[in-house]
């Protein structure tokens, strides 16, 4: 009879013991009832200058969402706020920052029109008032945020419709006095990556474009050389959307449009020159220019005696009528007279204007403002044409948020290459005081709008942080064989970045975003679930043992007098 029962059994626990397993797995997954939305975010920078520490110092995030609309004085330790560029205080965010006042993190929502792919909307688009002030706040925002140590993971993401509604969830349960947590429920955040790691001896690449000049019989004496130079990387708050569209984007694009302009006059030998031009793309621009430095000291004493002068590009994509002639030696030196001068003409043709600014270096100061000063540094003479009046400070202005390709007008860059082709040609060729145009429109040498718009569009989809780029990356490639079409030889230099730098990865990452629900809920949901399984085992028993055998698993066992009796 015994015996006859165990299939019974066998069946009974079989049974348990999947409901049992089925009942660990419900509350394994009580918590993280159903993910709302993934959105792309973009880490804000972490980096170490000379020792000390900037930015970000955390990448992983696992906490609740909150917004401003949260009860005054709670604990936000565990607290992720999301707050839209449209909505920020920068008050509030810079008193956070400088009190260092506990926080889980901070999602910064960026309107569509930051957004580096958004080409086709920047073309469409119309500036505001309201832009104006937004542009106002990112400038402030993005300065504070670049210049302090966050203990706390900080990301960017730009404006979207399932966001939104995350976000005005978030509002509503603040503002009713119910912010999220492990009681109430709510939306949690979740960023899983790997620790912040250094980026191990972070490279700089300089590209330089050799274009001969006419050299007859009768020059015994190496031909003199013009530079134009152009730093080509960004850095800003995020590098994985620093495109830099204007700075230095603007800049690379003039150089460019200039070496084919010319590759075309020095391909007939009657219309070569009788000047070398050297074409350089440098890195390290944020970091004192640093590729410069190093590209500079690879030059042979021949080489840097033969320059004439140089031009470095600088932020020419959205000026007005205005633009600044930066030097380093006084105004009244012969060569930088003869430069202005030469800038000065082709500007009046053009209906523009062009300033000088002279600003003295001090060798003994590490710090350089300007990429011309490299060279005055070496005896050089050179200068920077800008749409900026005022050198910016170190790390900034160099592609920040702000700089993509929606506030830059590819007509103005234009302009620009127009001026500097013009003032070289008429230096080259003689025709200084001439009003000769040599790259007239509608011929055979006009500036293309069609090169220029698809290069400044390239770059604008480009984040090109120096050291997130690798030696091989396909950008930088695309410039080298850029270069190898419009000269005769082009050599690629490879260098460390200065090692008062350090960088650390990860600079984007999937934001997970979970809609969670109450303990109450929790409770509620396992109450049922162990209601259920009460009676799934009391059914199971009754139909394989009987109503007796389930009497007897909550009987009280007899005592051991009882059984001795």
């Amino acid at each position: 009879m015994g015996h006859g029962n165990k299939p019974g059994q066998r069946q009974v626990f079989e049974s348990v013991y999947s409901a049992i397993a089925l009942f660990f797995i419900l509350v394994a997954c009580v918590e993280l009832c159903d993910a709302a939305t993934v959105v792309d975010v973009y880490r804000l920078i972490q980096y170490d200058m000379s020792g000390a520490q900037f930015g970000s110092r955390l990448a992983n995030l696992n906490h609740y969402a909150g917004s401003l609309h949260s009860p005054p004085g709670p604990d936000l330790s565990r607290t992720v706020l999301i707050i839209p560029l449209r909505d920020l205080n920068i008050t509030f965010v810079t008193e956070y920052i400088t009190q260092k006042q506990p926080l889980g993190g901070l999602l910064i929502l960026l309107p569509q029109m930051f957004r580096p792919e958004n080409i086709e909307m920047a073309k469409s688009s119309h500036q505001t008032d309201g832009d104006d002030q937004l542009k106002t706040v990112l400038i402030e925002l993005e300065r504070l945020l670049i210049h302090s140590k966050i203990p706390y993971p900080v990301y960017f993401a730009f404006e979207d419709d399932d966001i939104e509604a995350v976000l005005a969830d978030v509002k509503r349960n603040d503002a009713s006095g119910q912010p999220a947590t492990a009681t109430t429920g709510g939306y949690k955040l979740v960023v899983s990556v790997p620790e912040p790691k250094k980026r191990a001896s972070p490279t700089i690449t300089n590209i330089q474009g050799w274009l001969s000049g006419l050299k007859t019989d009768e020059d015994t004496n190496q031909l003199p050389t013009i530079v134009i130079v152009a730093s080509y990387d960004t850095f800003g708050a995020a590098p994985s959307l620093s495109v830099g569209s204007d700075s230095n984007g603007s800049g690379v694009v003039a150089l460019l449009e200039i070496a084919r302009l010319f590759s075309v006059l020095y391909s007939n030998p009657k219309t070569r020159g009788r000047y070398n031009l050297l074409f350089g793309l440098t890195s390290g621009g944020p970091y004192n220019y640093n590729g410069t430095y190093k590209w500079l000291r690879s030059f042979d004493q021949r080489l840097r005696e033969s320059v004439d002068y140089t031009i470095c590009l600088n932020s020419v994509g959205s000026w007005d009528k205005e633009l600044w002639l930066h030097v380093s030696k006084p105004p009244e030196n012969a060569y930088i007279k003869q430069i202005f001068e030469g800038f000065s003409d082709v500007a009046e043709e053009l209906g523009i204007t062009v300033g000088l600014k002279h600003k003295k270096i001090n060798i003994s100061n590490s710090r350089v403002a300007w990429e011309h000063e490299q060279f005055s540094r070496l005896r050089v003479t050179a200068a920077t044409l800008s749409e900026l009046s005022v050198a910016p400070e170190l790390l900034e202005s160099t592609g920040s948020l702000l700089d993509g390709r929606l506030f830059v007008d590819e007509t103005t860059v234009i302009k620009s290459v127009k001026l500097v082709a013009e003032s070289l040609a008429r230096h080259i060729y003689g025709h200084k005081g001439k009003n000769i145009q040599i790259f007239a429109e509608n011929s055979s040498l006009a500036v293309n709008p069609s090169y220029i718009k698809s290069w400044l569009d390239l770059l604008s989809q480009t984040p090109r942080v120096a050291p997130f780029l690798s030696k091989s990356d396909p950008f930088i490639l695309a410039l080298k064989k850029e270069l190898e079409d419009h000269t005769d030889e082009v050599n690629v230099q490879h260098e460390v970045l200065d090692g008062a730098f350090t960088f650390y990865d990860p600079t984007r990452a999937s934001l997970n975003v979970y809609q969670v629900a109450s303990v109450t809920f929790d409770l509620l949901l396992l109450l049922v679930l162990g209601s259920y399984l009460i009676v799934l085992f009391s059914f199971l028993v009754i139909t394989t043992r009987g109503l007796d055998d389930l009497i007897s698993l909550f009987r009280r066992p007899p005592s051991r007098k009882v059984k001795a009796a």
